[in-house]
């Protein structure tokens, strides 16, 4: 994996990865985009987030998430439309552009693209073995040796990506199986007779899964500052 540091006056830090896994079991059959390149943004959530309501906390990080979702639109060429989603909560496509949001306490996340599409962001940090039984199979968890927290939110957000991007929601967890790990940066998920190739970004302690399968990806982290 390649990847280019930029900084600048908006103090932003861009990844642009170039090593892409050339698989062809790996493709959405109703899509003939190939190399396509998606941006999935991140954006830190200002310090001051912290003292407004639970509720205004929430309507805050939504708010804000879709503001990365409008930088990855910019990136991508790609003009919003009316985002609306079904009563599930699934992101409803508008002129053919599929879209995905993700937020968590101190960061949010947004990405755009012209096939289906699926982003979630998790802080790394120790968790119960029943999670770790309840997200994946034994089987899936002797693909790899590494840190076993930092393997379970590889698995996690993957798997979390995946079904936000078919529109299943987390009622299908059981049904996802990490298939292959590629490297630290990349697995293969299988799902609903498909396969799904994840990347992963590591960033301050947290890890931020999109599901990439033809596409190069190029991040996006940004630092908001203390704006509000």
């Amino acid at each position: 994996m390649h990847c280019l540091f930029n900084n600048n006056l908006f103090s932003y830090f861009q990844f642009k990865c170039n090593g892409r896994v050339d698989l062809g079991i790996i493709e959405d059959k109703k899509s003939k985009i190939i190399n396509q390149v998606i941006y999935p943004v991140i954006l830190s959530v200002p310090a001051s987030a912290k003292e407004l309501t639970r509720r205004a906390r929430v309507k805050y990080l939504s708010r804000h998430a879709r503001r990365a979702l409008e930088i990855s639109a910019e990136k991508s060429g790609i003009k919003l439309g009316e985002l609306i989603k079904e009563d599930n909560g699934s992101p409803v496509p508008f002129d053919g552009n599929y879209w995905s949001l993700t937020h968590k306490p101190t960061y949010v996340g947004g990405v755009i693209a012209s096939t289906r599409i699926g982003i979630d962001i998790e802080k790394i940090r120790p968790c119960s073995k029943g999670l770790f039984r309840k997200t994946a199979h034994d089987r899936e968890w002797t693909l790899s040796d590494t840190d076993p927290f930092k393997l379970f939110y590889r698995y996690w957000t993957s798997k979390e990506s995946v079904l936000k991007a078919s529109g299943t929601g987390i009622r299908d967890l059981s049904k996802c199986r990490i298939v292959r790990i590629i490297d630290d940066y990349n697995l293969i998920v299988d799902y609903d007779e498909r396969k799904w190739l994840i990347e992963h970004f590591f960033f301050d302690n947290h890890i931020a899964s999109v599901v990439k399968n033809n596409c190069d990806v190029e991040w996006t982290l940004l630092n908001q500052g203390t704006e509000k």
